[in-house]
C-alpha cells in the first residue's frame, strides 16, 4: 500500500500483526474473523476487504452460509439477514471489479496483438 492510502495502509498493518499473533491456522482465523464482521453488523467494505483473503484461505459460499447459522442463535435474525445481504453485495462487487480487471487485461492484449 502506497502512504497516499494511510487508512488502507493501517488497516493491513492491524490485519497483518493480528494474524502474527494469532495461534489459528489461517482458515480458522479468517472464520473468526467473518463471524466477528456478522456480530458487529460490518459494513458492505468490510466484507470486500475481506473477501480474497477468505478464498486464499479455501472459504466457500457453502462455509459462509453454514457461519451464518452457526452465529444466528447469537446474533439474531435480523443481524444474519442483513449480513447476508452485505456479503452478498461483497461478492457482487469482487466479481464486478474481477471481470473488469479480465476485460481490460484482455484489451491490452488484443491492443499488443495489433500493433
Amino acid at each position: 500500500m502506497s502512504d497516499d492510502q494511510p487508512v488502507m495502509t493501517a488497516l493491513a498493518e492491524i490485519t497483518a500483526v493480528s494474524l502474527l499473533h494469532s495461534n489459528l491456522p489461517a482458515r480458522e482465523h479468517m472464520v473468526a474473523r467473518l463471524a466477528a464482521l456478522i456480530a458487529v453488523d460490518a459494513p458492505t467494505a468490510s466484507y470486500v476487504m475481506n473477501a480474497s483473503t477468505a478464498a486464499e484461505t479455501g472459504i466457500t459460499v457453502e462455509d459462509v452460509q453454514s457461519l451464518l447459522v452457526a452465529v444466528a442463535p447469537i446474533v439474531g435474525t435480523a443481524r444474519i439477514v442483513t449480513a447476508a445481504e452485505r456479503i452478498t453485495e461483497a461478492l457482487g462487487f469482487v466479481i464486478e471489479l474481477a471481470v473488469a480487471e479480465l476485460a481490460a487485461e484482455l484489451e491490452a492484449e488484443e491492443s499488443a496483438d495489433e500493433s
